[in-house]
């Protein structure tokens, strides 16, 4: 046999084994494929689809109108009070604000035996007084919070009026919902309080829209602990109580032994996992020891073990810097007080779930090509319950999320819309 073909044949099979799955591969099964070309065949979806094509400016409009109604966690109510009267507007069985302050607007089904909800989150990462004013330039629309979330919220509308306008009906209740705490120090309090024996419903799928390219599909939670350690000291002043415990002084003792575990622990082979220190405070002035100091921590991983293990890291560093600190020969002591701040469960749907099949299945029907991914996003909750979720793109085109110069282009973004329009469709089971 010819030594060089043979290297060369070699080297192509070698290849394609390492290439095997990727995500450009991804095909769904033919029975959710033909589910879904038997849903679009009909006049109504046809009708549907058209509706959502119509309006587009009026679902630009509500982005806009809700875009500028500030909505940072725990002050989510106002932008929450408008959502309900959009929803009131389009017509809904049943609209209402629960404990929690989610937004739920229940639109029933023939059977009304299951839940499917369609979610987008209400809050943003600004501060109140963040200047939320949407300036726009030919199709592109500049405002902090523009693409995560408000252009998920008005899709949820836009879906609502493509199923009012065509009459769709299901079988299972469609529930949309605008959680809040989705955000930061939200911790994902909205979701978790839907599931929670709290809750003023039983989900049975959720489907979420956030941001993200067109083509992602979230199938994966990523794991994550926060924290807040502070080290609290006296406190006096710089001269006349000097040699006195330095609250900022056993910080800087924490920071080091932390970040240099950390490093140690993310550079062993395994699933990823990250550390942050993204915010450190504390002090009165340049010339006092400060009586306080603190720093909070995010850490993420792929893998439940490996978040356990850095949590645990985290943990013993902020004790070890505690009793270090404190055996320098200072006056007196600092104490450390280490507050959870954010936990966010990881886990992984099989590619197979339903749900995930039927979502893929959306995509390429509508020439997107999917791609699975993980995320930080509302559906981390119901997926490490094993609760068939995914979360869905807001589509178009995105840039500079949680900056003051947020920035979306609408591209094609009505594709999305339809997207999370037939999976509803499908994952509630169709009727007309």
């Amino acid at each position: 046999m010819n030594i060089s073909l043979y290297k060369t044949a070699l080297t192509v099979i070698v290849f394609s084994c390492l290439m095997g799955y990727t995500q450009n591969d991804l095909k769904a099964d033919k029975t959710y494929t033909k589910e879904i070309n038997k849903i679009t065949k009909r006049e109504s979806v046809k009708l549907a689809f058209e509706t959502i094509d119509l309006t587009d400016k009026e679902t630009i409009a509500n982005m806009i109108l809700l875009n500028e109604i500030p909505a940072p966690p725990f002050k989510e109510a106002t932008r929450a009070k408008k959502y309900v009267e959009l929803f009131k507007k389009e017509g809904i069985d049943r609209v209402w604000i629960d404990k929690e302050g989610n937004v739920l607007a229940l639109r029933k089904g023939t059977k009304g035996d299951r839940n499917i909800v369609l979610d987008a989150h209400i809050d943003t990462v600004f501060p109140i007084e963040t200047d939320v004013t949407v300036k726009i330039e030919g199709n592109t629309y500049t405002a902090p919070g523009i693409g995560d979330n408000t252009r998920g919220m008005a899709m949820l509308l836009a879906v609502l009026k493509a199923m009012n306008t065509a009459k769709l009906q299901t079988e299972a209740n469609v529930c949309f919902v605008g959680t809040v705490g989705e955000e930061g120090l939200g911790d994902l309090r909205g979701v978790k309080h839907l599931f929670s024996e709290a809750s003023d419903i039983k989900i049975d799928s959720w489907i979420s829209i956030d941001g993200g390219s067109a083509e992602r599909i979230i199938n994966g939670g990523l794991g994550s602990k926060r924290y807040k350690a502070v080290f609290k000291g006296k406190g006096g002043h710089s001269w006349g109580a000097f040699g006195l415990a330095n609250p900022h002084h056993a910080l800087g003792y924490a920071i080091k032994q932390f970040t240099e575990e950390a490093t140690k622990y993310t550079n062993i082979d395994g699933p990823k996992t990250s550390f942050n220190i993204g915010r450190i405070g504390g002090g009165t002035s340049v010339n006092s020891i400060p009586f306080e100091s603190w720093m909070e921590v995010d850490m993420r991983s792929l893998s439940p073990k490996r978040l356990l293990e850095i949590d645990e890291i985290f943990k013993t560093c902020m004790k070890k810097a505690e009793a270090d600190y404190n055996a320098t020969g200072i006056k007196d002591k600092v104490t450390l007080e280490i507050v959870p701040i954010g936990d966010r469960p990881s886990g992984q749907l099989s590619e197979d779930t339903p749900l995930i099949q039927r979502a893929i299945a959306s995509a390429q029907y509508l020439g997107i090509s999917p791609k699975l991914r993980t995320g930080s996003t509302n559906s981390n909750i119901p997926i490490a319950s094993n609760i068939p979720a995914t979360t869905l793109s807001r589509g178009g085109k995105g840039k500079g999320a949680h900056s003051l110069n947020e920035k979306w282009t609408n591209i094609d973004a009505t594709k999305n819309i339809k997207l999370a329009l037939l999976l509803v469709l499908s994952e509630a089971g169709f009727v007309k």
